[in-house]
C-alpha cells in the first residue's frame, strides 16, 4: 500500500464538508419560523447545496487530475470558510439558499477528490477498507451536522451554526495545506484538453452508466428521506429540534458501525450480497419510520438506515474508483455529480410530497423503491465481476 500519511488531513476536510452538508436538516423548522415559511420551503437550503455540489463535480474532477488533488482540496476548504460566513449574514431565505449553493460549490472539491486520491494509491482489493477509514471522518461530520445544526439553532441562533462551520473549514484547510506542499506534481493525464474525451469514454461504458444511474437514484431516495426525518419527529411527536437532531445522528452511528466492520463484511458477504443486504436494511428502516407509533421506534430505525446505506454506498464508491484508472478524479467526480444531482432532485420532489401530503407517505413510497434498486445493482455487480474474472 502506498504512502497514506496525508489521509488524516484530507479526511478532516471531508469531516467539515459533510458537517456543512447536513447542518440544515435539523434546523428546517427554525429556518421556516425565522423567515415566515413552512419547513418544506426551507428545504431549498438543502437542495441548493446538493445541486451546486453535484454540478461542480464536472469542474473539480479535471482540476484535481491536472493540478493535484490535495492542492485543489485546500482551495476548496478555504472557499467553504468564506461562503459559510456569507451565508450567516443572509437577510432572507432566498439569499441564504444562494449562500448554501456557494458552500456546496466549494465543498464539492473535498470528498470526491479524496476518494480519487485513495484510488491512485491503494490497490483495488484493499481499497474498500481504506475508503471505510475515510468514511469514519465523513460520518462523524454528518453526525455533528445533523445534531449541532438543530441544537445551535435552538439554543443560540441558526446564524451561529454557519459561523461555527466556517471556522471548522479554516482549521481543516491548514492541515490540508501541509499535505498539498508534500504532494508530488500532478501527471499530464489530467490535462483539461482531454476532459470531454474522458467524459465521453466513461458515458460510453455500460458499467459506468449503471453505477452513475444507481447512485443518482440512491441519492434521491435516501437523502430525500433523511432531510425530513427531523421534521417528521418534530411535527408528529413534538420533539424539540435538539432532540430530533440527536435521534437523526443515529444514522451516523450506523455508518460508524459499518466502518468498523467493513473489512469483515466484505470478506464474508462479497460486494454484490453486501450491496443487496444494505438496500434491504434501508428499506426496512424507512418503512419503520413511515409507520412508527411513537418516537422510540426512530432510534433503531435510524441506526439500521445508516448501517444499510453505507453497506450499499461504500460498495458503489469502490466501484466508482475503478471506472477509470487514467483519469480517476474525473470518474469519481462524475460519480459524485450523479449522487448529488439525485439528492437535489429527490429533496425537491420530497418537499412537494411532504408539503401536499405527509412525511409518512413519502417514506412509504421510498422504501420499496430502494429495495428494488438494491436488488438490481447486486445483480448487475455480480455480472460485472464475473466478466472481469473471465477477462483476467
Amino acid at each position: 500500500m502506498n504512502d497514506l500519511r496525508a489521509l488524516p488531513s484530507l479526511a478532516c476536510a471531508g469531516f467539515a464538508s459533510m458537517t456543512s452538508m447536513r447542518m440544515c436538516d435539523a434546523m428546517l423548522p427554525a429556518l421556516g419560523q425565522a423567515f415566515g415559511r413552512q419547513p418544506a420551503d426551507a428545504a431549498q437550503t438543502v437542495s441548493a447545496f446538493a445541486l451546486a455540489y453535484g454540478l461542480m463535480q464536472l469542474v473539480y474532477g479535471p482540476l484535481g487530475d491536472r493540478f493535484g488533488k490535495p492542492r485543489v482540496i485546500m482551495l476548496a476548504a478555504c472557499g467553504c470558510a468564506v461562503t459559510s460566513l456569507v451565508a450567516a449574514l443572509a437577510p432572507s431565505l432566498v439569499l441564504l439558499s444562494v449562500g448554501r449553493a456557494l458552500m456546496g460549490a466549494f465543498a464539492a472539491g473535498v470528498i470526491p477528490l479524496t476518494m480519487a486520491w485513495i484510488g491512485d494509491r491503494v490497490p483495488h482489493e484493499q481499497r474498500q477498507e481504506v475508503l471505510a477509514r475515510l468514511l469514519t471522518y465523513t460520518v462523524l461530520g454528518m453526525m455533528l451536522g445533523s445534531w449541532a445544526g438543530g441544537a445551535i439553532a435552538q439554543v443560540v441562533s441558526w446564524r451561529t451554526a454557519f459561523v461555527a462551520v466556517g471556522l471548522l473549514f479554516l482549521l481543516s484547510a491548514g492541515g490540508v495545506a501541509r499535505a498539498a506542499r508534500e504532494a508530488p506534481p500532478a501527471t499530464a493525464a489530467g490535462a483539461t484538453g482531454r476532459y470531454l474525451t474522458q467524459v465521453k469514454e466513461l458515458l460510453a461504458t455500460p458499467w459506468a452508466r449503471v453505477v452513475f444511474t444507481v447512485v443518482c437514484i440512491e441519492g434521491a431516495l435516501v437523502f430525500g428521506v433523511l432531510a425530513f426525518v427531523p421534521t417528521a419527529l418534530h411535527d408528529r411527536f413534538q420533539l424539540s429540534l435538539l432532540e430530533a437532531g440527536a435521534v437523526t445522528t443515529l444514522f451516523g452511528f450506523g455508518g460508524l458501525l459499518y466502518s468498523r466492520i467493513a473489512g469483515t463484511l466484505v470478506r464474508a458477504l462479497g460486494m454484490p450480497l453486501l450491496a443487496g443486504a444494505g438496500a434491504t436494511a434501508l428499506a426496512l428502516a424507512i418503512g419503520t419510520l413511515a409507520v412508527m407509533p411513537n418516537a422510540a421506534f426512530a432510534l433503531p430505525a435510524c441506526l439500521l438506515a445508516g448501517l444499510g446505506f453505507y453497506m450499499l454506498h461504500n460498495t458503489l464508491q469502490t466501484c466508482a474508483t475503478q471506472l477509470s484508472t487514467s483519469a480517476r478524479g474525473t470518474g469519481v467526480s462524475m460519480f459524485a455529480c450523479a449522487l448529488f444531482l439525485g439528492q437535489s432532485s429527490g429533496i425537491a420532489a420530497a418537499s412537494i410530497i411532504v408539503g401536499r401530503l405527509s412525511t409518512a407517505f413519502w417514506f412509504v413510497l421510498a422504501a420499496p423503491l430502494l429495495l428494488a434498486l438494491g436488488a438490481y445493482f447486486a445483480l448487475q455487480l455480480r455480472g460485472h465481476l464475473s466478466m472481469r474474472q473471465v477477462a483476467a
